[in-house]
C-alpha cells in the first residue's frame, strides 16, 4: 500500500517512521528537507508538492500545524485535491478547528475524496513509541479502510462519530488538560509556600481525589517524576504555544456554540500571559513557574 504522508514535523515524522517501519510505501512532502532526506534513507519517496505525492498514492494522511496549512495543502492549485484520485481514503490528523474539517471535507467530497479527520493525543514521546490515541471523526467505512494503518501508530483509535468529531474530542480533552495542569501547578506551588515537602504532597495526591494524569504522570514541579519535562528544564514534550491554539480553538469553538468555559477562558489567558514572557517554547508544564516565582 502507497500512502501519500504530508507534514513531518514534530509528531508526522515519527509517525511516518513507525509506517515506513511497518512495511507501507510513503510518498513524502514536507518544506524540512533535512527530515526528507532521513525518511527518504528508509525508503521514503520524496515528491514535490501535496498534489505530486497524492497523485500515486492508495490513501493519503496529514499532519499539519494549523487550519491554515489544511487548507493550504488540500486546497492550493498544487494541493491534494488537485492530484487524487476519486476514491482514495484520506485522512487529516492535525489539530484544528471543527468547521474547518468540515469544510475541507466537503470540499474533498466534491472531488469524489472521503476525507475525515483523526486528531492526535500522546505527545512526540507517543508518537515515536507508537502509542498515539486517535479520535477519528469520519464515516464508517472511511474508519473501517483505516484502522489497520493507524494501529501502527496509535494504541487507542476511537471512532467519535461524522467528519469534524475527532477536533471536538481533541479539544474538550485538551481544554480539560491544560485547565488541570493549572490546578496541579497551584497545588503544588501553595504546599511548597506552607512547608510541605512537594514528593509527599504529590504522593498524597496521587493517592487521593485530586489524582489525575497532570499530576501522576506530568508532574509539573522538578524532581517529582524523573521522566516528566520538569526534570529536564521544561524541554521536549507539548509546547505551551500549541497548549495555547488548542485552548484558543477551544475557547473559539465555545463562542460559537454560545457555550461558557470560564474556566477554559482563564487558562487560556495564563499560557498567553506566558507567550508574552518569551515562555512559549517550554513544555506547557512549565506554567508552574510562574506560580513560583510569585511564591518565592
Amino acid at each position: 500500500m502507497r500512502i501519500a504522508f504530508i507534514g513531518l514535523g514534530n509528531m508526522g515524522a515519527p509517525m511516518a517512521r513507525n509506517l515506513l517501519k511497518a512495511g507501507y510505501q510513503l510518498n513524502l512532502f514536507d518544506l524540512n528537507q533535512g527530515v526528507l532526506a532521513e525518511l527518504s534513507a528508509m525508503g521514503g519517496q520524496i515528491s514535490t508538492s501535496p498534489k505530486d505525492a497524492a497523485a500515486t498514492a492508495d490513501a493519503v494522511i496529514t499532519m499539519l500545524p494549523a487550519a491554515a496549512h489544511v487548507r493550504s495543502v488540500y486546497l492550493n492549485e498544487d494541493g491534494v485535491l488537485a492530484g487524487i484520485r476519486a476514491g482514495t481514503p484520506t485522512l487529516d490528523c492535525s489539530t484544528i478547528d471543527p468547521q474547518t474539517a468540515r469544510q475541507v471535507s466537503e470540499a474533498a467530497k466534491a472531488k469524489g475524496v472521503d476525507l475525515g479527520d483523526a486528531p492526535v493525543s500522546g505527545g512526540t514521546g507517543g508518537a515515536a513509541a507508537g502509542t498515539l490515541t486517535f479520535m477519528v471523526g469520519a464515516s464508517d467505512a472511511l474508519f473501517t479502510a483505516f484502522k489497520p494503518v493507524l494501529a501502527h501508530m496509535g494504541r487507542n483509535i476511537v471512532h467519535c462519530g461524522g467528519v469534524g468529531t475527532g477536533q471536538i474530542a481533541k479539544i474538550c480533552n485538551n481544554l480539560l488538560l491544560g485547565i488541570s495542569m493549572i490546578g496541579v501547578s497551584e497545588a503544588m506551588a501553595l504546599g511548597d509556600a506552607l512547608g510541605i515537602d512537594t514528593q509527599v504532597l504529590a504522593g498524597i495526591i496521587n493517592s487521593s481525589t485530586g489524582r489525575c494524569w497532570s499530576s501522576d504522570t506530568y508532574n509539573p514541579w522538578p524532581g517529582v517524576i524523573d521522566t516528566a519535562p520538569a526534570a529536564r528544564g521544561y524541554t521536549g514534550g507539548f509546547g505551551a504555544e500549541l497548549m495555547l491554539k488548542d485552548l484558543g480553538l477551544a475557547t473559539e469553538a465555545a463562542r460559537q456554540a454560545h457555550q461558557p468555559v470560564i474556566m477554559g477562558a482563564v487558562a487560556q489567558q495564563l499560557y498567553q500571559a506566558m507567550s508574552l514572557r518569551g515562555e512559549g517554547g517550554k513544555d506547557f508544564s512549565a506554567i508552574v513557574e510562574g506560580y513560583r516565582r510569585r511564591m518565592e
